[in-house]
């Protein structure tokens, strides 16, 4: 019955049409991208299970940051294959004559991808008065498909290197990976606590920006940063443990920005989290157990920052973490990304520090770690 295979065409062009809408155009929610979840879904499993069997190291970070351009590059080329089978189908269905074809529906897909793609051998060429229309139609919807889904591509890697300045920027304040005690020790230890309010104003439009597009583009959260060390769930985490310490502990003026901060910021992973189906999860082990609690407090106030400890500081802290830890924990065992401590143990080398130049050339010399006695660096 041929009316049969034409409604499945039709329906196929639907569905690779609403699909590709909404994964690359509509700016919100992704909520009926069928054939783009399971892609994502399927293709990152594996992924993901063969980069486990890699050592944890550089290899296995430059495994993992292939997959988001790659991944992309697949999706449009499964849509575009949807729509040249769609096409082949519907040609195939209603008995389209085509000069030079055998009649074999694989004839009509090589007839529909060289339509598609507006190459125009002329080795296939439609006689009747329905393949003709319908083969315009196909060039048509080809090349401004095409044209529509690859000018979206600089939107993506905008949105990407945005994310990406904020995440370099925190490298020197916070560490790498970054950590809410030492940017908290550093704005201290460099007599600059009057710019945590305006620091922590700048993080909540990252976080808002993070949640819009990343929303808006769920691709952009496969892509990794620069370094194996930095990535966009570490500087969430911290940003969120920052505001955490402040909420708990703090003893100024930056408490109301702390929670605009916060807020927002928490917004973004349980959004995230909603949109890859990652059920939230509590960090094992516990991220700040009581003897690091009091390590970092005494760190606090040796630097200088005005902070309460006790146990109601103590307690609204641990109801604080209960609010996003489950959620960028669950985040990061699904990137595979490395979730950042409160504070390490010790003084971290940040990535402006060093190079891989110095590690081959010795002589070269390098800085001193933040956190010694050349705080000037700070």
């Amino acid at each position: 019955m041929p009316w049969v295979g034409a409604v499945a065409a039709v329906a196929l062009m639907g569905v690779v049409l609403l699909d590709a809408f909404e994964a690359m155009i509509l700016p919100r929610r992704v909520s009926h991208a069928y054939l783009a979840r399971l892609f994502y879904r399927s293709t990152w499993v594996c992924w993901r299970a063969a980069a486990r069997l890699l050592p944890v190291g550089r290899r296995r970070n430059t495994f993992l940051s292939a997959f988001g351009p790659l991944s992309l590059l697949a999706l449009i080329g499964l849509w575009a294959l949807g729509l040249i089978a769609a096409f082949a189908l519907l040609h195939w269905s209603v008995g389209t004559a085509i000069a030079g074809a055998d009649g074999r529906f694989l004839t009509y897909c090589y007839f529909s991808g060289t339509t598609f793609f507006t190459l125009g051998y002329g080795d296939l060429v439609p006689t009747g008065a329905v393949g003709r229309p319908l083969s315009v139609i196909e060039a048509g919807l080809g090349f401004g498909f095409l044209a529509v889904v690859i000018s979206y591509l600089p939107v993506l890697y905008q949105a990407f290197s945005r994310r990406e300045i904020a995440i370099s920027l925190l490298d020197a304040r916070a560490g790498s990976l970054p950590t809410a005690g030492e940017l908290l020790r550093r704005l201290a230890a460099g007599r600059s606590l009057a710019g945590v309010g305006p620091l922590l104003a700048e993080w909540e439009r990252w976080a808002a920006e993070l949640l819009e597009s990343h929303l808006s583009y769920p691709v952009l959260s496969f892509y990794r940063s620069q370094h194996d060390n930095q990535s966009w769930v570490a500087a969430l985490t911290a940003i969120l443990d920052t505001s955490a310490l402040l909420i708990a502990g703090g003893d100024g003026a930056d408490g109301y920005q702390a929670r605009l901060t916060f807020a927002m910021a928490r917004h973004a992973a349980v959004d995230l989290a909603l949109v890859f189906q990652t059920p939230p999860r509590l960090p094992q082990p516990d991220r700040l157990p009581e003897a690091d609690r009091a390590r970092l407090w005494a760190s606090l106030h040796e630097a200088g920052l005005a902070v309460r400890d006790g146990p109601t500081a103590a307690k609204a802290l641990a109801e604080l973490r209960g609010l996003y830890e489950p959620f960028v924990n669950a985040l990061a065992a699904h990137f595979l990304f490395a979730l950042p401590p409160f504070q390490r143990e010790a003084p971290p080398v940040d990535n402006w520090q060093t190079s891989a130049w110095m590690r081959r050339s010795p002589g070269l010399g390098g800085l001193p770690a933040a956190g010694t006695q050349d705080d000037h660096f700070v």
